[in-house]
């Protein structure tokens, strides 16, 4: 009976208790709160009772800063079963809200409060019905109403709201189970658990939570550290970021958003970030396509300003012209001219090479036939010879070139009938100082002689040409060294390969070597001084003296050399050795000597016979 008095007091005096809540101050600005009402309607709840609950929520409201930006509200009542008055996404209109209110009907069968707790943590407060996403931050309320004991567990899952950052006010009505209420609500309990008794302490409750959601902005007050946005919150605040940061560790600064690194972005070449967003880039030379992600090669070509005579490359750098086959690209980048295939030392060719537009042909030396690979001649049989080889090493030479000439000495051994009764070679390398690589009689096989040539060490230092000549002279052609006997009539044939002006005299042991029968050829390259290659030199000397400009251009002078080092004349490989004092030597000689003479008698005859008719010709027509 006490109790029935007390809440017929509390309906007698609503009116003034709900204005006077309404008019307690100004309408609160707390900032975006999610708040969520949980009303108690069993049964034990009386209908005048029901109405002061819903008379409490009229002027709570009353009080509060609503709208979707703001405080937004929702409102659930429970007993046996839960029922969702009006979701946080239903209403931004207080009188909306309070219309909702009114229109309340009680369910008005148990008290499942925990069941009704566990229905606004899971679906409440969820972003489909209204709730702001967690990375907002937006503070969520509950405020559970109840006048009674529950029929079900409650601390477990009011522990699993509060885990999730569900903030709870309990306020107990006359019955309300204290220890209930404190199971329920959010730390401190002092400042969340509310039973109310009587009128005045409905209305304490009313303004202590209005005064909790309306406390100092502490965002107005300087040192909140936020770096962007600060938000208020009840009796709090939080920091925010702008469009394209998230916050930092440390709450308050805020970092730019990669979102290139996230990798979606979708970019073809560079993913540019900027805040919020990012852009696409392509490399040099591509440009974006439409769909501002996929990039395309620009065609310099196709503006048709390059100038080139074949062809026009596009490239990431621009146009660049190419050449068709066979040609070489001129220094001017536009222009192309027919390649020489023969200007070097790729083509193959053992004596000459003649270059035929995009192809050319090799070509071998009077008397000699070109073999069944299209390069090679047949080798040098019509006579022996002792060559020797003066190789210049100095350093002016450098060794890359070395290892040129090296490959055009074995392209002189191609030629030659190497063996111990045909052509014997030697080879000797002279720069401040002369030794012999290796000597006249050594090796047997051309395949041996050009294996030693490429095994020659780079000597390096100066240019003592004299010094190797007069080496040549008193050692090279010896017997000791190789040399056959003079008296076998073997051709002696020296050659000196030279890049430069000799350091000393030459003129002496030149002109010894010549005499001592060694007919010498004189090879310069580069800065060879051509006096010297022409007393080095036997007579003529248009037929012992060769020249290139620089030693990738060496090979057209094996024409020369080839057609020079092998005689003509002299005794064919297989044959005997024989003394030319020997009387059989004399008498074939001397039958050779007859039959030429014969010969060129009846070639005379035959020119006189020739200019005689010419001249009676003439005479006819005077």
């Amino acid at each position: 009976m006490r109790g029935l008095l007390c809440w017929l007091v509390l309906l007698f005096l609503l009116q003034p208790w709900e204005s006077q809540l309404q008019l307690a101050g100004p309408r609160c600005h707390t900032g975006p709160l999610d708040l969520v009402f949980v009303i108690d309607s069993s049964r034990s709840v009386r209908p005048f009772e029901f109405e002061t609950m819903r008379q409490f929520l009229v002027g709570l409201l009353r009080g509060l800063n609503v709208g979707p930006n703001a405080t937004r509200v929702g409102v659930i009542q429970y007993s046996s079963q839960v029922q969702s008055v009006f979701p946080l996404r239903a209403f931004s209109r207080r009188e909306d809200m309070e219309r909702a209110i009114r229109d309340l009907v009680p369910l008005a069968q148990g008290t499942m409060t925990g069941l009704a707790i566990q229905y606004a943590m899971n679906v409440a407060f969820s972003v489909a019905e209204g709730a702001r996403p967690p990375e907002e931050r937006v503070p969520r309320v509950a405020v559970i109403v109840t006048d009674g004991r529950p029929q079900d567990r409650v601390a477990e899952v009011a522990a699993q709201a509060r885990a999730r950052g569900i903030e709870i006010y309990a306020v107990g009505v006359q019955r309300a189970d204290v220890g209930s209420l404190r199971a329920m609500a959010s730390p401190p309990l002092d400042e969340h658990v509310f039973l109310v008794e009587s009128f005045d302490l409905i209305q304490e409750f009313g303004l202590q939570f209005q005064s909790r959601l309306c406390g100092k902005d502490q965002c107005a007050e300087p040192g909140h550290g936020c770096q962007h946005q600060c938000v208020n919150a009840p009796g709090t605040f939080h920091c925010t970021c702008n469009p394209g940061y998230k916050l930092a560790a440390d709450n308050k600064s805020c970092l730019a958003i990669d979102l290139c690194a996230e990798g979606t972005h979708g970019c073809e070449h560079h993913c540019v970030n900027s805040p919020g967003s990012y852009f696409c880039r392509c490399q040099v030379g591509f440009v974006l396509q439409q769909d501002q992600r996929s990039c395309r090669a620009i065609d310099y070509c196709s503006f048709g300003n390059h100038s080139c005579q074949h062809e026009c490359v596009s490239t990431s750098g621009g146009p660049r012209c190419h050449c068709r086959e066979g040609h070489d690209l001129q220094p001017d980048g536009r222009s192309c001219q027919v390649r020489d295939l023969c200007n070097g030392v790729d083509h193959g060719c053992e004596f000459q090479c003649v270059s035929e537009g995009l192809s050319y042909r090799c070509l071998c030396p009077e008397g000699r036939q070109l073999q069944a690979d299209g390069k090679s001649c047949d080798r040098c049989r019509e006579g022996h010879v002792d060559l020797v080889l003066l190789v210049d090493g100095s350093k002016s030479v450098r060794p890359q070139n070395f290892e040129l000439v090296k490959r055009f000495v074995n392209q002189i051994v191609d030629f030659l009938d190497v063996s111990p009764e045909g052509t014997r070679v030697g080879l000797v390398q002279f720069s401040s100082r002369v030794r012999t690589e290796f000597p006249l009689g050594r090796y047997g096989t051309a395949a041996e002689v050009k294996q030693a040539v490429l095994a020659v060490e780079y000597m390096e230092r100066g240019t003592m040409t004299g010094l190797a000549l007069r080496h040549m002279v008193e050692h090279s052609f010896s017997e000791a060294q190789g040399a056959r006997p003079r008296a076998l009539n073997v051709p002696r044939v020296g050659l000196v390969f030279t890049d430069g002006r000799s350091q000393d005299d030459i003129s002496v042991w030149a002109a010894r070597a010549k005499e001592e029968g060694i007919v010498m050829y004189a090879v310069g390259v580069g800065k060879a001084v051509e006096a010297e290659l022409r007393e080095i030199a036997s007579e003529p000397a248009e037929l012992h003296v060769s020249y290139a400009p620089d030693f990738g251009t060496m090979t057209p002078l094996l024409q020369n050399l080839r057609g020079s080092i092998c005689p003509e004349e002299g005794i064919s490989a297989g044959t005997e050795l024989r003394s030319p004092c020997e009387c059989e030597s004399l008498v074939e000689f001397q039958g050779r000597t007859l039959g030429a003479l014969e010969s060129l008698t009846l070639n005379l005859a035959q020119l006189t016979a020739r200019l005689e008719h010419l001249e009676n010709q003439l005479a006819n027509q005077k």
